[in-house]
């Protein structure tokens, strides 16, 4: 399946589909208040999507992924958050999810970035390089969820905060959708 799969950047046209992804991607969670597909929608209308890409597959969207910069205590500069990662649930645990990521993370090495943070499950990220660093965390968030990838080998210190978009609990207030 995967040889058919095309990563590529969003564009206006997939912004229904990747909501649509997206909402049907964390439906399956236990939540009642499944809100990544406002954070989505939140950081485009802020202009915060430093990387978005999805997955394509015959001409289908199946998957998607965002990045964001994020803010950290110390003031070292250039760091992004991971998130939220989308895959419809029939195509799931097929290898989509992965390609976004290292796709993505590549991306990321592009615009020079110094690394990525996220929370996300302790058995999965660390495949990717991800590791938790005593001193680096997110306020409310226990340590061993709260992961990070330094590019240039330098891991900084105190708390990220990752963009406003993700306290979000509707569309943006400008949203057209």
């Amino acid at each position: 399946m995967l040889d058919h799969l095309i990563l590529r950047n969003e564009t206006p046209a997939d912004i229904q589909a990747i909501g649509e992804v997206t909402e049907a991607a964390f439906a399956t969670l236990k939540s009642e208040n499944i809100t990544e597909h406002f954070i989505v929608e939140t950081l485009r209308a802020a202009g915060a999507l430093a990387v978005s890409l999805v997955a394509e597959l015959d001409g289908r969207l199946i998957g998607h992924i965002a990045f964001s910069p994020v803010v950290l205590s110390d003031g070292t500069p250039g760091w992004y958050g991971l998130g939220p990662v989308s895959v419809l649930p029939e195509f799931q645990r097929q290898g989509v999810g992965q390609a976004l990521i290292r796709e993505g993370l590549a991306r990321l090495r592009g615009l020079h970035a110094r690394g990525c943070c996220l929370v996300g499950h302790p058995e999965y990220y660390p495949k990717f390089g991800f590791v938790n660093v005593p001193g680096l965390g997110h306020e409310g968030v226990p340590p061993e969820v709260f992961f990070a990838l330094s590019f240039d080998g330098h891991y900084p210190q105190g708390t990220a905060v990752f963009h406003p978009a993700f306290a979000a609990q509707g569309h943006p207030p400008d949203s057209a959708v």
